[in-house]
């Protein structure tokens, strides 16, 4: 019950005032909206503002960032259903200031054991993208809800239990959130999707059309779930009554899924990736992520170019960005996958002799053709709808943390009685090798559906270090454009000095190798546009990406950046 009454605490606290703001010196901007957040005790950073003032209630208890963080990811499930998830799966880097450490938890969803390599292929031989967006066979055995408890009892303070860290999310989800900003406006965006199930539409829908903005969204099936798992811990989702009615739904639309396969997950503690920049040690997320192993290789690239001189949006700053993705990412296609089932050269990949063979490529002056740039071989040196949250507490630990449904909403299914909506990140392994997912990423066969594999992500959850100490916290959603949209705050802060609400805010370019398109947010002048088609790039400008909700320390000061982008993102301290 204490728990409980604490939690009922937080829920009037949501719906007051913001929390009071650390002090500290002003940053310079022309712009008052380009001023990070700051506090000097702790910071939590995420794409719902109720989740965040859940973080930072947790930091002001005297939990630490894994405590809070494990709390922002169980409110994220249930104020951001679009992304946020019990039904998932992601990614957290622990940042661990006492022991100077840094670890990843790989909380990736994987294929349940009937999975086979051909089961989204169609008669003819072609991948069958409803299949493997849309159907039962699209739902990977998630690894949220171990993900989050594992980081709890490895990494937690030990001063708040796992159902104290859960009740704040239990008292909304039973109480109600209103249907405003995110969420209303992407719940008639995703009718189609979600009234395809009666269980879906008993939640989301009244009558015949979604809840409409100004409503209450009651989900009292997932506040018994989250119930059940504060009361039983992990177990309690992944054996008994709850993995009997998911594994039920999944076959029911299709899928291969079982008890056993949800009795059998189990997170995996793994080392992150290395690299350095400019000065700056990069610690990012290893396989089966790619995020980490690309990112790093990027900016291996970059690094031999002067960025600063060139200046920040100009036409010859992006073109050698974009030139330095494209072949990150034509490597990405050949070598990522599963490291427990294939050889990904990450030592290669990552190597600073392979970039600078790679660099010697790059024609300063035009743009190439992604059909002449193949994946090399580093071997011999020697794989849209998700959320990030940042966390950093008063003594250095920090999290940074990005897990999702793949698309919004995932599959569109919530299982019977227990209000999990289900992902369809099964659409993350290569159907056929050489044929582009539903984010245009071109896959091999070291992806390829295994039982028991974890599909490759983009997810790249990151840290920055600086002279030892812990520097940035960052991460994204934004399917494959994750990565590059890492890569252009870290580069907008490093090269272009800018501050982190600039580095933030500041336009987005993104190149995947294929297709060969350059693409581009709103803001950058007519004439770079131009002078960029002159250099050879397919320029689309398009609809903003990613969701880089970051946090950095200096000076023993935390500045948080919210991306304006989404509209219900909110970056808090005390």
């Amino acid at each position: 019950m204490r728990s409980i009454r604490a939690a009922l605490a937080v829920l009037l606290m949501l719906g007051g005032p913001a929390l009071p703001q650390g002090s500290g010196p002003p940053i310079p901007s022309d712009d008052a909206r380009m001023l990070p957040v700051q506090a000097a005790h702790g910071m939590v950073a995420s794409q719902e503002a109720r989740a965040t003032r859940i973080g930072v209630d947790i930091l002001k208890r005297g939990g630490n960032a894994v405590d809070a963080a494990v709390a922002v990811g169980f409110a994220l499930a249930v104020t951001l259903p679009q992304a946020g998830n019990l039904g998932g799966g992601g990614f957290m880097l622990v940042h661990l200031a006492d022991r100077h450490e840094t670890v990843a938890i790989d909380y990736r969803e994987t294929a349940p054991q009937a999975a086979t390599a051909d089961m989204f292929l169609a008669p003819g031989g072609e991948p069958d993208r409803a299949a493997s967006r849309r159907s039962g066979k699209a739902v990977g055995v998630p690894g949220t809800v171990r993900g989050l408890a594992e980081a709890h009892r490895l990494y937690g303070s030990g001063k708040l239990s796992l159902a104290e860290l859960i009740a704040p999310a239990e008292a909304l989800a039973r109480a109600g959130i209103p249907v405003t900003g995110g969420l209303a406006d992407s719940l008639p965006r995703s009718a189609g999707l979600l009234g395809r199930w009666p269980s879906t539409r008993r939640i989301f829908f009244r009558g015949d059309v979604p809840l409409p903005r100004g409503d209450s969204l009651v989900q009292a099936d997932l506040a018994d779930t989250l119930r059940a798992v504060a009361e039983g811990g992990p177990d309690a989702f992944y054996a008994g009554p709850i993995a009997g009615r998911i594994a039920a739904a999944v076959r029911a639309a299709g899928g291969p899924m079982t008890e056993a396969d949800l009795a059998a997950y189990r997170p995996v503690v793994r080392q992150p990736v290395r690299g350095t920049y400019r000065g700056y040690e990069v610690v990012s997320m290893p396989p089966p992520s790619s995020g980490g192993v690309h990112l790093i290789e990027i900016l291996n690239i970059l690094e031999g170019f002067d960025l600063a001189a060139m200046g920040a949006g100009s036409a010859a700053a992006i073109h050698t960005l974009a030139e330095a993705m494209k072949p990150a990412y034509a490597d990405r296609a050949t070598w990522l996958g599963d490291p427990d089932r294939v050889r990904v050269p990450v030592q290669g990949l990552t190597a600073k002799s392979y970039a600078a063979r790679l660099r010697r490529a790059i024609d300063p002056e035009g743009a190439r053709p992604a059909d002449s740039i193949a994946a090399g071989d580093p071997l011999p040196p020697e794989p849209d709808q998700t959320t990030h949250f940042s966390v950093v507490d008063a003594a250095g630990n920090a999290v940074a943390n990005t897990y999702t449904l793949n698309f919004s909403y995932g599959i569109g299914l919530v299982a019977e009685g227990t209000g999990v909506l289900l992902n369809n990140e099964m659409d993350d392994f290569s159907a056929k090798a050489g044929t582009p997912n539903a984010y245009g990423l071109v896959g091999g066969d070291a992806n390829a559906v295994a039982p028991g594999a974890r599909p490759l992500s983009s997810m790249t959850p990151t840290f920055l270090f600086r002279d030892g100490q812990l520097y940035l916290v960052t991460g994204s959603p934004g399917g494959s454009r994750i990565i590059t949209t890492v890569l252009d705050v870290i580069v907008n802060l490093i090269d272009f000095r800018m501050n982190l609400a600039e580095a933030v805010d500041a336009p987005r370019i993104h190149h995947q190798w294929k297709p060969d398109v350059l693409r581009v947010e709103q803001g950058l002048s007519p004439d770079t546009l131009a002078l960029l088609r002159g250099r050879g790039h397919d320029v689309r400008v398009g609809s903003s990406s990613g969701s880089a909700n970051s946090i950095l320390r200096s000076g023993g000061l935390l500045s948080g950046a919210a991306d304006p982008r989404q509209r219900d993102t909110l970056a808090e301290g005390y």
